[in-house]
């Protein structure tokens, strides 16, 4: 039964309801629906729209229904249309007439907007439970590797010699930014719209700030049209997932790099690696490939929802009802790619011999050497230069700079001596570096003592 029937003199066609039933995905809904009518219930009955009995009754109907719906007893209908409606409908089947009372001073404008930011409120704290494990993890591995040498990269080149630590770290603080972004956006979440009506308010003498409190919503929307309308919220939502699955997808790019034969890095455990159905040697890092590729996917979450709502007047339009199936997609696809990645990194095997060996060709201390001639008074440009073409001096020779003869250094520069050997070592290189948050040991170490504090602060 159509719970607005009463201006139409025509029932809607079996594919029009289909068209506009949203059932199949809002209905996951159901409990922060009820949740909000509950609150609503009781609100009406404080206020005395209701009688208070009116309201008791109301209150544990929808705690049964929900009760039913979470053990099985209850199958929602298209011909409801929604969530709302078709929890409304099985209210009114169970005690008729107090039943039909739920929706006084409520429309379903501000209704499913209560219950978006509910969900998003519990799906916010989801998150941040599984960035947490991420951020653990990350930070147990780069304690696990505050020796363990390997190149540095820039242009995928590589650049100056760095630890795993340092680098995993780098990583960490990209996280810990994610982590921020879903805090401050659980700030414009956390604002309640119920109380609004359709979108100019109600002749009721309702209690918003009642409601508020009963459904734990920091503050109250203070403008109704703006309530129903908004989904800003969810919009910053969905791009706080998209940046989380960015960084995500950055670090298993390295990844499948470093799994390759050409790097030799890491190898993915095998629990977490998938074989050809032709080449039987392979090992393939499809978690990691994946989850560069669901990237993708909450990008398209976050365009959809933006695009959605590009053109809409004020103040609700049908097409909000659109809004729920990129909300819910971009949070499902996050909270699922985090927790594969935090169970992948934790079972790789580092091959820490591969990565130092790396790190000593490629003539990443050349920095370091142009930093030994500043030392000696020259100028750093002059020093680049002369660097420069040592490095070329010594690609033309198959050979590192650190092979090269006191007598080969001292005809590029006379500055040269015999410490220069030591300063260009590749741990002398990282132990060098005295900029706060460089790569030298002691620099990993204090980042590392900051996030002890910091979690410590927080617990």
């Amino acid at each position: 039964m159509k719970l607005w029937k009463g201006r139409f003199s025509k029932a809607a066609t079996s594919s029009a309801d289909e068209f506009n039933a949203s059932i199949e995905f809002d209905q996951r809904l159901y409990r922060e629906d009820i949740t909000g009518s509950i609150a609503h219930a009781r609100m009406l009955g404080k206020q005395g729209i209701i009688t208070p009995d009116e309201s008791l009754l109301i209150v544990e109907t929808l705690q049964d229904i929900l009760k039913d719906i979470e053990e099985g007893k209850v199958e929602f209908t298209i011909e409801s249309e929604d969530i709302h409606m078709n929890i409304e409908s099985i209210l009114t089947e169970r005690i008729g007439d107090v039943g039909k009372k739920l929706h006084t001073a409520r429309s379903r404008n501000d209704q499913v907007a209560v219950d978006i930011r509910l969900y998003l409120k519990k799906e916010t704290a989801a998150v941040r439970s599984v960035l947490t494990e991420l951020e653990d993890a990350l930070e147990k591995l780069a304690k696990e590797h505050t020796d363990t040498v390997m190149p540095g990269y820039t242009h995928l080149q590589r650049a100056q010699p760095v630890t795993l630590a340092y680098h995993l770290l780098a990583y960490y603080q990209m996280f810990s930014r994610d982590m921020e972004r879903f805090d401050d956006c659980l700030q414009r979440i956390d604002r309640l719209p119920l109380g609004s009506g359709a979108l100019a308010g109600t002749t009721y003498d309702t209690d918003r700030d009642f409601l508020a409190k009963e459904l734990g919503f920091a503050q109250v929307l203070p403008n109704g049209m703006d309530a129903v309308a908004d989904r800003d919220f969810a919009i910053e939502f969905i791009n706080c997932c998209a940046i989380t699955m960015m960084h995500l997808s950055r670090f298993c790019e390295e990844l499948i790099l470093w799994s390759s034969a050409e790097f030799d890095f890491v190898e993915i455990d095998d629990s977490f690696s998938t074989g050809s159905s032709i080449m039987p040697q392979k090992k393939n890092p499809d978690m990691a490939e994946l989850i560069r590729g669901k990237t993708g996917r909450v990008y398209g979450d976050l365009m959809s929802l933006l695009t959605i709502c590009k053109g809409l007047p004020m103040a609700y339009n049908k097409d909000l009802q659109e809004d729920k199936i990129p909300v819910f997609d971009a949070a499902d696809t996050l909270k699922a790619s985090v927790s594969i990645f935090t169970e992948m990194i934790l079972t790789m095997k580092v091959k820490t011999g591969n990565m130092e060996k790396a790190a000593k060709y490629g003539y990443m201390n050349a920095t370091d050497a142009a930093d030994y001639l500043v030392s000696k008074g020259l100028p750093f440009r002059d020093c680049h230069e002369i660097i420069g073409r040592m490095v070329l001096y010594c690609i033309n020779k198959g050979i590192a700079l650190d092979e090269l003869t006191m007598e080969e250094f001292k005809s590029f520069s006379d500055k040269f001596d015999d410490d220069i050997y030591d300063k260009i070592a590749v741990r002398s290189c990282i132990k060098a570096k005295r900029s706060k948050g460089s790569t030298s040991f002691e620099s990993v170490e204090a980042q590392l003592a900051d996030i002890d504090e910091k979690k410590n602060e927080r617990s």
